[in-house]
């Protein structure tokens, strides 16, 4: 999507262009950034991001201004003066993060923002990327694999399955599928799970933690009938952005 690699089939349009016809095409539209930045270990924070805007065209001052900008949009003006080598691993997905938005570009391809990083500075990514989408306009994909933390931020989604795209849509439509299912999680024991209806399955998140969803009509009957002394703890939700990724990753 980048125009990193050639695709072995199929084609990747941006503005109604395909990628290939120009290599300047991408970079002068599209903000990436990857999982390593290996390129940068040898700035500083500042520097990385002077540098990235001059070339996406901006004069020296207008990108001093820029960069400046930029630290204070990512919380990141401490680092300003250090290496990336030398950075952690939730500073350094600021900076590439940072980078990426470098010059205003219209799109930002991200593969996955968030981690590494703690919640305090997660919050900050999301709400930072809201701010970009709706006062800029800029269109923002990004690349997850925590539906729940997604849920707070998209406005379509899509799923793949087995390498193809199994749905594609809006949350509030997509969860049609599911929308009249609860979230029934289950803390217990991990020797000792609670026993359930025959009929649900449930779903092991991690030892001691299951997920059951099950429809709203037969909730109460469901948590009447919960051996509470084998059950640590449950809590009932509506029916998730994860629910659906299991639905259609699932069930195609």
């Amino acid at each position: 999507m980048v125009n990193l690699l050639r695709p072995t089939s199929g084609t990747v349009t941006l503005f109604g262009r395909p990628l290939g016809l120009d290599s300047l095409h991408v970079p002068r539209h599209v903000g990436y950034m990857p999982q390593d930045s290996a390129a940068l270990n040898n700035l500083t924070v500042g520097e990385a991001l002077y540098y990235t805007v001059h070339l996406r065209g901006l004069s020296r001052a207008d990108a001093r201004r820029e960069r400046d900008a930029l630290l204070d949009l990512w919380n990141i003006g401490n680092l300003r003066a250090r290496y990336s080598s030398r950075l952690s691993g939730g500073q350094r997905r600021l900076l590439r993060l940072a980078v990426a938005s470098a010059g205003r570009l219209p799109v930002l391809i991200l593969d996955e923002p968030t981690n590494d990083l703690d919640p305090q500075r997660r919050r900050m990514v999301w709400d930072v990327l809201r701010r970009l989408n709706q006062e800029r306009g800029t269109t923002i994909l990004f690349v997850t694999h925590d539906a729940i933390e997604a849920e707070k931020i998209i406005e379509r989604v899509a799923i793949l399955r087995g390498g193809r795209l199994a749905i594609v849509g809006r949350p509030a439509e997509l969860k049609r599928a599911v929308d009249r299912m609860l979230r029934l999680e289950l803390h217990y024991a991990p020797a000792s799970p609670p026993r359930l209806p025959a009929h649900l399955a449930a779903r092991e998140i991690q030892p001691g933690r299951s997920i059951v969803l099950l429809d709203r009509s037969e909730a109460t009957a469901v948590l009447e009938g919960l051996d509470l002394d084998a059950t640590e703890d449950f809590r009932l939700y509506s029916a998730s952005l994860e629910d659906l990724y299991v639905h259609y990753a699932a069930n195609g």
